[in-house]
């Protein structure tokens, strides 16, 4: 059996990490993810995904992302069902977080919460050029004598 779901989306509410009466963090939120195609004069759809996240994931999610902001969620879909106040069974389908990403969105603001995340921090200055050059190393062209000819190309497995 497989049960694999990727969406990217913009969060479609605001973000409140809880926990559970053992302790455990956990953090519910939606993800609005428009769909790839439009049926000429129409307007654009949307779908609206339930996604659950736990522990150290609800935590860094809560942390680094909020409202509007682009997320890339991978996981798993799953079922569960309760009996609201009126006592009726409520069936609900979430996706339940294993991982979530920044998506490289460019629109990142003094404000934002995640600004200093490693992933989206302008690299700063080496303290010292010769010791921490970020530049690439000199690539040599090469030349058609550093190759050498085959005899027999039946020997390659491809």
């Amino acid at each position: 059996m497989f049960n694999k779901v990727i969406i990217m989306g913009r969060i479609t509410n605001d973000l409140e990490l809880r926990s559970t009466p053992q302790g455990a963090s956990v953090l519910t939120f939606s993800v609005a993810v428009d769909r790839r195609y439009q049926t000429k004069g129409e307007e654009k759809k949307t779908d609206f995904f339930n996604v659950v996240a736990w522990r150290n994931e609800a935590e860094f999610i809560s942390r680094y992302f909020s409202k509007g902001r682009m997320i890339l969620i991978e996981g798993e879909l799953q079922t569960r069902s309760y009996t609201d106040k009126n006592n009726n069974t409520v069936r609900v389908t979430e996706i339940v977080a294993d991982r979530a990403t920044f998506t490289g969105e460019k629109s990142v603001t003094q404000n934002s919460p995640y600004q200093n995340y490693p992933g989206n921090a302008a690299p700063a200055a080496p303290a010292h050029p010769a010791e921490n050059s970020n530049t690439a190393p000199a690539v040599s062209q090469g030349s058609a004598s550093d190759f050498i000819e085959s005899a027999d190309d039946d020997d390659y497995p491809f």
